[in-house]
C-alpha cells in the first residue's frame, strides 16, 4: 500500500512538532535544574519569567497539534487559538530579549538562543508554511489578550509586594509612568504581532475553522 506523497509530508511534519515541542520542555527543565544548583529553585520565579512561561505553554501546544496530526485528526479550534496565541506571544519574546534586554539571564548562552530565538523561529515558519494552519476570524483577536494581561497583573502584584520581578524594566522603582510605558508598548507590540499570526493564518491555503 502506497502511502500519498502529501499525507506522508504531513505525518513528517506533525512527528516534528511533537520532537521539537518535546526538546523545548527538555531544555527549560535543563534551565531549572541549572536554577537548583545554583540554590534558587523557587519555580514561581523561574516559571515567572514570560520566555520560560510562554516556552514550556506553547511546546506543550505543539505538541497536542503534532499528536492530533499523527492520529489524523484535525485542529480543534481551542487549540488552533492556543497555537496562535504562543505564535504571537514568541515573537514577543525574541524582540523583547533581543531588542531591549539582550544578553541578560543566567541560563547558558545555548539555551538563550534556543529559546529566544530558534523556537520562535520554528513555530512562526511552521505556523506560515503549513497547510493545516487554522484560519482564525479577526473577532478571535483579543484572545491573545488574557494570558500577557494575567502575566503582567501577577508580576506587577509581586514587585510591590516582595519586590521580585523577571526583567528589570518592570521594577515599581522605575515609577508608574515608564511601567505603564512598558506595559502598553508590550501589548502593542503584542497586538501588531498576533495580527501577522493572524494574517498567516487567513491565507488562502489554510483550513476554515468554526467558531
Amino acid at each position: 500500500m502506497t502511502t500519498h506523497p502529501a499525507r506522508a509530508r504531513g505525518r513528517l511534519r506533525s512527528l516534528a512538532r511533537v520532537v521539537a515541542g518535546a526538546v523545548v520542555l527538555a531544555v527549560v527543565l535543563f534551565a531549572y535544574v541549572l536554577r537548583v544548583a545554583a540554590d534558587d529553585a523557587n519555580p514561581f520565579d523561574f516559571f515567572g519569567y514570560f520566555t520560560n512561561q510562554t516556552s514550556s505553554l506553547t511546546a506543550l501546544v505543539l505538541i497536542a497539534v503534532g499528536t492530533l496530526g499523527l492520529a489524523g485528526r484535525q485542529v480543534p479550534f481551542s487549540v488552533a487559538v492556543a497555537w496562535a496565541v504562543g505564535a504571537a506571544c514568541l515573537i514577543v519574546v525574541a524582540v523583547v530579549y533581543n531588542g531591549l534586554v539582550p544578553g541578560t539571564g543566567s541560563a547558558p548562552p545555548w539555551v538563550s538562543t534556543m529559546l529566544h530565538i530558534v523556537f520562535p523561529v520554528l513555530v512562526v515558519v511552521d505556523l506560515a508554511t503549513a497547510p493545516d494552519r487554522p484560519r482564525l476570524a479577526w473577532r478571535h483577536l483579543w484572545w491573545v489578550l488574557p494570558y500577557p494581561l494575567v502575566w503582567i497583573s501577577v508580576v506587577l502584584v509581586r514587585g510591590a509586594t516582595d519586590g521580585w520581578v523577571p526583567y528589570g524594566f518592570l521594577l515599581p522603582e522605575r515609577g508608574l509612568a515608564s511601567l505603564a510605558l512598558h506595559v502598553v508598548g508590550i501589548l502593542g507590540l503584542l497586538l501588531v504581532a498576533a495580527a501577522g499570526v493572524w494574517s498567516l493564518g487567513r491565507r488562502r491555503s489554510s483550513r476554515a475553522l468554526p467558531s
